[in-house]
């Protein structure tokens, strides 16, 4: 089904039949990505006195208990409570529905010992999309090389992946995106003392500082470990921001993708 969705000023076609998910399942109890070395998600079959929530068991219905850390165990978006004393819910920050969005592919490069995402990748990335004029749009990244163990990789201490420099979410911030999806655990060093300059810089919070302020982009969101399928082209989109109504900093999330006619 093709239909047109005005934004603001804006509108855009989109065909509703060839939706693109950029989420990983979370599949409980197995191969799953992790970060920090946390306990993996895990599901267990419910037991209240004679009732068993497994059919096979001789349940009559299955219903389990979920065990999981949306930050560490799979595709999450974020708020600005990911940082502050007070409790912020995800909830409560994003607002939008529909999402004007660009996908860029961008290879990290060397810095010492670890991978980084420069300004100018980003920056070289963004020459030419449209969405980039409009309003309170997204930025997705794909990171280069893209291969299917994002799907099950274990981000610890041995396994330093990308992250971002301070410039390159200076850059991002100032060419007006409101929402930030990237494939990695996190757009900060994995391990940085708990600085995260990069969440503070784009949620504009000071360094060190726990609480919002009135210039503090509370309705803006980062999404973590999404995986963008190698096929999916380069370009604009309109993005569904799906999270589950979690009443916390973060939750489970599955960003769906437009393609634009």
């Amino acid at each position: 089904m093709k239909t047109r969705i005005q934004i603001g000023v804006e509108s855009f076609n989109i065909d509703l039949n060839t939706p693109i998910d950029i989420s990983i399942p979370l599949i409980f109890n197995g191969t799953q990505p992790n970060a920090f070395g946390v306990e993996p998600a895990v599901s267990k079959a419910c037991e209240y006195g004679s009732l068993i929530g497994d059919t096979r068991r001789g349940g009559s219905v299955n219903f389990e208990q979920y065990t999981v850390i949306p930050h560490c165990n799979g595709t999450h978006t974020e708020c600005v409570g990911h940082i502050t004393d007070e409790r912020i819910s995800v909830r409560d920050c994003l607002k939008d529905v529909w999402i004007p969005s660009v996908l860029i592919s961008v290879e990290p490069e060397p810095a010492n010992d670890d991978l980084v995402i420069t300004e100018s990748r980003i920056r070289e990335a963004l020459v030419g999309s449209a969405v980039v004029s409009t309003a309170d749009r997204a930025l997705i990244i794909r990171t280069i090389p893209n291969g299917s163990e994002k799907l099950s990789n274990r981000y610890d201490a041995e396994q330093i992946p990308a992250y971002f420099t301070q410039d390159a979410i200076q850059l991002i911030v100032e060419r007006g995106f409101k929402h930030l999806l990237v494939d990695l655990p996190s757009i900060d060093r994995l391990f940085d003392e708990g600085k995260l300059l990069n969440h503070r810089i784009f949620w504009n919070v000071e360094p060190g500082a726990f609480e919002t302020s009135s210039e503090t982009r509370v309705n803006s969101t980062i999404t973590e470990l999404i995986f963008v399928p190698n096929d999916v082209p380069d370009g604009d989109y309109l993005l569904n921001l799906q999270i589950a109504p979690f009443d916390s900093d973060a939750a489970p999330s599955r960003p769906i993708l437009l393609k634009l006619l």
